[in-house]
């Protein structure tokens, strides 16, 4: 059973976010119409969750934000590294009113998601997420889901449509198909797709964990104007989101995660079957909607890399006017759309 956590979020230089009101089951503010536009501005108070749930799973006392009626359709939204739930909040109420139940939980380390035992290793491989959102909907007892996602949550959701094709009615995947696995990483990249990932490589010493634990906070802020160039986020937007990685085991997930990529670090031998799974690159039959901003600055394949990965009923869609990589909270419409309409497929 779930029950109600309250989470008080940081507030920035002295500043309320002001004009927030209580939507549905903890959903605050109220989304505005995205008209995609070159240098989107964030001038108003922006969108947010109060009163989290949390549920525990097996491994995990997950938070999480849930909004919309009861028996409505089942929508699970998976944000990605480093952000958090509030990618998502203009776009939740854009659910809850065509009728979905929208749940949007933290992944393990951020927010207040706790890993329950102490012996658990801080894992950060890409099966271990995907099996925290399996665990989380047979806590919550929900068979099938549409599932959305981006970065992490786009990687995490392929995961789930290949691997547990019969939880997922339909998805949304930011970027297309992202699983990956650790031989795959061993090729190297032509030079100028290498410095895209110059942080996998900080993160792939010593100096760069000891980095990322003194300054996670600037070091995500920089992510987040690298990855969306032409997104003219604002503080307040930005800390309503750092506030999750204080997470007291955010640093250790995050490092494991890269270096996982590398075959630096070691995943869990509970996970290895999965993986061997994944490193067949295995197709994915759910109808799916693909997405792609017109300004992502973080690595990203093209589509037509892509497209035949998916089997199902499919479509690729371009967002234009500057959107970057964080495409649910910078073109929260497009997103909402999508999700949508892959339920119709």
């Amino acid at each position: 059973m779930s029950d109600q956590i309250n989470t008080r979020r940081r507030r920035l230089l002295g500043t309320t976010v002001a004009g927030i009101g209580l939507l549905e089951l903890g959903l605050s503010g109220l989304a505005k119409a995205q008209q995609a536009s070159t240098s989107r501005s964030v001038s108003a108070p922006p969108a947010s969750f109060t009163n989290l749930r949390h549920v525990e799973t097996p491994t995990l006392r997950i938070g999480y934000a849930e909004a919309g009626p009861h028996n409505g359709p089942v929508v699970i939204l998976v944000h990605g590294w480093p952000y958090d739930i509030h990618s998502f909040a203009e776009v939740t109420p854009m659910l809850t009113a065509a009728g979905y139940r929208v749940l949007v939980p933290y992944l393990r380390g951020y927010g207040p998601t706790r890993i329950l035992s102490a012996d658990t290793p801080r894992n950060g491989q890409q099966a271990a997420i995907a099996h925290d959102i399996i665990e989380f909907m047979d806590a919550l007892k929900i068979d099938k889901a549409i599932l959305g996602g981006f970065d992490w949550g786009a990687r995490t959701v392929n995961i789930i449509a290949a691997l547990w094709p019969e939880r997922c009615k339909a998805m949304v995947s930011v970027s297309g198909y992202l699983i990956g696995n650790q031989k795959a990483g061993e090729k190297p990249l032509p030079p100028k797709a290498e410095l895209q990932w110059w942080y996998q490589f900080y993160f792939a010493t010593e100096r760069g964990r000891a980095g990322y634990e003194a300054n996670r906070h600037d070091f995500n802020k920089l992510i987040w104007r690298l990855a969306s160039p032409q997104w003219q986020f604002d503080d307040t937007a930005y800390e309503i989101s750092a506030a999750s990685f204080d997470n007291p085991d955010h640093v250790e997930i995050v490092i494991h995660n890269y270096r996982w990529r590398l075959g630096l670090a070691q995943g869990e031998p509970q996970f290895d079957a999965l993986e061997a799974r994944l490193a067949t690159a295995p197709t994915i039959a759910v109808p799916t909607i693909t997405m792609e901003g017109d300004a992502n600055g973080a690595p990203h394949p093209e589509p037509s890399a892509y497209a035949k990965k998916f089997t199902g009923k499919y479509e690729h869609r371009n967002i234009g006017g500057g959107v970057g990589h964080n495409l649910p909270q910078e073109a929260p419409r497009a997103f909402a759309d999508a999700i949508i309409d892959v339920a119709r497929f």
